[in-house]
């Protein structure tokens, strides 16, 4: 996100140089996959799930399709659903795959109608932008809305509901109301209806805690999607987490074939890059860490005095900076001269809010801090105000 640097992590370079030393490919129908289940012990134990099973796949587009299938397949079994209806929000969007796309609701990346495959989000994201209170704020009442849409689309014709438990890049890292994912819950748990974490960018310590449902009490997924913290750069890749109660039934006698993973789905050569990626994690200094990231939110939750900015949300080391629609690109243009990159988002409301994500490297150091910080501030007070560019909405 910011000044380009070769530091890297030494300890993922090492996990990789010694298995590509071995072998970097071996199918797991014919090499026993080693690595992989190490991997997958040890991710489960990371994120607070010890008991869960797990799918890996080769990318987050490819982890919501194969969490899609694996819900269908449970309820089906279970429940004896007739259809298998995934519903999700109007400010959602779970990857770049023709159903992921027809499914979710950010406006940038819906498909034409006729391409849409006949779906599409179900209820508004709790969020004001989205779900109209004459002005007001949400709260945990605004789950209601997901009961009316698995109502109307009958119980016994949803397997699942997929949602982000924090808002990501496409409204800018909205944070639901406290006590809204639990209430979800409960309302999917009352309806034999599962629950999905699309946590592909939340996931693995970027909102601060190891999953971004750690935060609120009771809300804890049936099926959780992990990928760009698992990866971390260094590599492709996704892991579906299946709860110790409903994984035993996609191997009931009346499930069908389960997803294909994918010919390359966590070759060695992957799982030991993800393997450094948690060596990685678990040496972090979680004091030092955790007060790194209140120190970014602190100092990015003072933008808003300087003009330009309107709003700044998200937690952890994941933020949203919403700017007057007009400013985003110059913005953008006055960060990379102060030596930062950033993340621009488009998306919700009407007018489309538009702003930057600020979400640095979870291994950053004080320094780092220090710089993202600065830069972001200079960038904001270079900006004249008010700037002729407010008057258009019209991105270069």
């Amino acid at each position: 996100m910011f000044r380009l640097r070769s530091r890297g992590s030494a300890k993922v370079r090492t996990r990789i140089k010694a298995q590509s030393a071995r072998f970097s490919f071996g199918g797991a129908a014919v090499v026993r996959p080693r690595v992989q289940l190490e991997l997958t012990d040890r991710l489960c134990r990371a994120v607070g799930r010890p008991r869960d099973s797990v799918a890996l796949v080769t990318c987050g587009t490819l982890g919501v399709e194969v969490a899609v299938g694996l819900a269908r397949n449970i309820t089906r079994v279970r429940d004896g659903k007739r259809r298998g209806d995934i519903l999700t929000s109007n400010l959602s969007y779970h990857g770049n795959s023709a159903l992921t796309l027809a499914l979710a609701g950010n406006h940038a990346r819906r498909p034409r109608e006729a391409d849409g495959l006949g779906l599409g989000p179900a209820f508004p994201a709790p969020y004001a932008p989205t779900h109209d209170h004459d002005g007001g704020a949400c709260d945990a009442s605004c789950a209601e809305e997901v009961a009316k849409a698995i109502d109307g689309r009958g119980a016994e014709n949803v397997a699942a509901v997929l949602i982000e438990p924090v808002n990501g890049t496409t409204g800018g890292a909205y944070v639901p109301p406290p006590g809204y994912l639990k209430r979800v819950s409960e309302i999917c748990r009352d309806r034999d209806v599962l629950v999905i974490h699309d946590e592909v960018l939340t996931g693995l310590w970027r909102t601060g805690t190891p999953l971004a449902s750690h935060h609120w009490a009771g809300a804890e997924p049936d099926l959780v999607i992990l990928s760009k913290g698992l990866g971390a750069g260094y590599t492709s890749v996704a892991a579906v987490l299946v709860s110790p109660e409903l994984a035993p039934l996609l191997r009931h006698k009346d499930a069908d074939p389960l997803p294909a993973m994918g010919t390359m789905a966590a070759n060695p050569l992957q799982a030991a890059a993800c393997l450094g990626v948690l060596d990685e994690l678990e040496s972090l200094d979680v004091e030092a860490f955790a007060a790194r990231g209140e120190r970014l939110g602190a100092a990015l939750r003072e933008l808003p005095d300087l003009g330009p900015v309107k709003a700044v949300r998200g937690l952890g080391y994941l933020y949203g900076v919403e700017v007057t629609p007009g400013l985003l690109w110059p913005l953008m243009e006055q960060a990379e001269r102060h030596g930062a990159l950033f993340y621009p988002f488009t998306g919700a409301g009407r007018p489309q809010s538009e702003g930057l994500v600020v979400a640095p490297p979870l291994t950053s150091t004080d320094d780092d801090i220090t710089f993202v910080i600065a830069a972001l501030r200079d960038a904001v007070t270079a900006l004249s105000w008010p700037h002729p560019a407010a008057a258009s909405t019209t991105a270069p």
